[in-house]
């Protein structure tokens, strides 16, 4: 009966743990496709719509008079960058996608400390 009990708490822990690990495998994959959302294209529908450029300086002026120079993605509220050294981030404008920091957008807002 002794015996029985021991292969049976052995049995739980290895499930226990199996399940452990399984969840936390689930969650990493899911953080990475996160950090790998493809990077938004300037041709993609909503971003002409909105005057999206990779590199601010290239906005139309004409098109978007109120483009300022040094507004960039990176200094807009809806940049979700984890830290100032991303080049591509998420913006919930673009969901699903990473825009790049020196972009520009005419949804930008200009961030506060």
């Amino acid at each position: 009966m002794r015996r029985m009990n021991i292969a049976r708490r052995r049995f739980l822990k290895c499930g226990a743990l199996g399940a452990f690990a399984m969840v936390f495998i689930a969650h990493g994959r899911s953080l990475r496709a996160q950090e790998h959302k493809p990077r938004l294209d300037e041709r993609d529908p909503q971003a002409e719509s909105l005057g999206y450029k990779h590199d601010a300086t290239k906005v139309d002026r004409k098109k978007f008079p109120s483009y300022k120079p040094g507004e960039t993605c990176g200094n807009c509220q809806l940049f979700q960058s984890k830290s100032d050294k991303e080049e591509w981030a998420p913006c919930p404008i673009f969901p699903g996608k990473q825009v790049n920091v020196n972009g520009w957008c005419s949804s930008y807002m200009k961030r506060t400390a």
